[in-house]
């Protein structure tokens, strides 16, 4: 008996504390109507207003009997409708129209409430959110709170303006995953500034203006399949690879730190120091890709190369940022019929030939 008298006490006590000191993070909460049979829509009671700015117009007018049967606030009764959603639909006609669409925000297979996000009568938040935004949605995401909380490098979209928002609708989208476009489409319109900085300090691409002016795209471009090489959320690699690359200009050649690169290409056209058919940049058989890049302090795929886009075939790049400052160094390849040249940049002036077996570049 001592122990259900304790037990109920302890109960008396929370529920007290509950009621008086109500915050954010815990509002009221009172059962409507039930929609479905696997679970209920809840109605979340009233915030103190001195902690609640934001207010819904008609609880900021006192009219209750807009969403409830009694226009009393001590007793505003049951919702007019017959769910929670259709009750804010009765107002938010735009909402229903968005819901419409072909992917809608589920939970537990179900459509969310209305209310599983918002307060219907005031909030801290901006749009009468129950919580922060961001960790509204990672209460449901977990898989998402797993990789930002794993990740060594986030993406800013995250974290930074109207965060999950950025990318996602939270009602309802025709772009799987909730998007509000296309992914690529997505990618491009906020990577289209001039001026962007990383977190490291270097100066971001302009992906809009270089896909324009640039015609020979990567294959991850020209499918539009930005997700082949970068994660969208968070990654334990620089610019949110999903593999190892290496993130200098120079680096020691270990396969490993290429497996960016080798989830797509064949790594022998590195490995092989001879070869007739891998490559075409090659002196006679000289393998020249083994030349710039297996050594000690080998040459990284983008010293040549454009990682996204260039002008000439395979993507040659005209100049490459060099140093922390990003100057651009001269690349000067130009192709000839039998191969190629290369013009000061690195070393003097050289010449390759691919249609011979003889070797006219003197060793490195």
């Amino acid at each position: 008996m001592a122990k259900q008298l304790r037990c109920l006490a302890a109960f008396v006590a929370v529920a007290v504390l509950a009621i008086a000191g109500r915050s954010q993070a815990s509002p009221l909460k009172t059962e409507v109507n039930k929609v479905g049979s696997h679970r209920k829509g809840v109605l979340l009671a009233p915030m103190p207003r001195e902690i609640a700015p934001r207010t819904h117009a008609p609880f900021q007018s006192g009219k209750c009997g807009v969403c409830h049967v009694n226009n009393d606030e001590r007793n505003p009764g049951p919702i007019k409708q017959s769910s929670v959603n259709e009750n804010c639909y009765s107002c938010h006609e735009d909402t229903r129209d968005v819901m419409a669409r072909k992917y809608k925000h589920m939970r537990e297979g179900a459509i969310e409430f209305c209310t599983d996000c918002h307060n219907a009568h005031n909030s801290v938040e901006k749009a009468l959110l129950v919580e922060e935004l961001g960790s509204l949605c990672l209460k449901c995401h977990a898989g998402i709170k797993n990789q930002l909380a794993k990740g060594k490098v986030q993406h800013d979209a995250v974290s930074k303006d109207k965060k999950c928002a950025n990318c996602h609708n939270p009602h309802a989208s025709n772009v799987e995953r909730l998007l509000i476009a296309l992914p690529f489409d997505l990618c491009v319109r906020c990577h289209s500034k001039d001026g962007m900085v990383s977190d490291d300090g270097k100066t971001m691409t302009n992906y809009k203006t270089l896909l324009a002016e640039n015609k020979v795209w990567h294959a991850p471009i020209r499918a539009k399949d930005c997700s082949a090489c970068h994660k969208t959320h968070a990654a334990d690699n620089f610019r949110l690879l999903v593999n190892e690359y290496p993130a200098a200009f120079y680096a020691p050649y270990e396969r490993k730190t290429y497996a960016l690169c080798y989830g797509c290409h064949n790594d022998r056209v590195v490995s092989m120091e001879e070869t007739t058919t891998l490559t075409h940049f090659r002196d006679g058989s000289k393998n020249l890709h083994f030349v710039h890049v297996a050594r000690e302090r080998g040459r990284t795929c983008r010293a040549c190369h454009e990682v996204h886009a260039a002008k000439q075939d395979h993507r040659i790049r005209e100049s490459v940022p060099y140093g922390k400052s990003g100057w651009e160094l001269k690349v000067g390849y130009t192709k000839l019929p039998d191969g190629g040249s290369c013009a000061k940049t690195c070393h003097e002036t050289r010449t390759y030939n691919n249609k011979t077996l003889t070797s006219s570049l003197p060793k490195p």
